[in-house]
């Protein structure tokens, strides 16, 4: 009357329905909600913990940045007072370190 593979399908109908049925059972009982909520709370935690990790990295990347800024003025200042003493004394600032 019905089909091997008809009978399979509605076998696997009512398997996945019995499966369903059971697997929203199981999540909504106390014990999953008890899970979910502790799971949920330890990535809070994980999420503070690398929240103040990039902070510190932001800062610490923050200070590198205006000490190497401060570098690199001091620098300026210097080469630009090289050249000003250089051309104070009359030689030619291209002929510098060559001999």
């Amino acid at each position: 009357m019905f089909s091997e593979s008809l009978m399979k399908k509605i076998g696997l109908f009512a398997g996945g329905v019995l499966f369903g049925t059971a697997g929203v059972k199981i999540l909504s009982s106390r014990d999953a909600k008890k899970v979910y909520t502790e799971c949920t709370a330890a990535a809070l935690r994980a999420k503070d913990c690398v929240m103040k990790t990039v902070t510190t990295v932001q800062e610490n990347a923050e200070d590198i940045l205006a000490e190497a800024q401060q570098i690199n003025e001091e620098r300026a200042a210097q080469e630009a007072e090289t050249v000003q003493e250089t051309e104070e004394d009359g030689a030619d600032p291209s002929d510098e370190g060559t001999m």
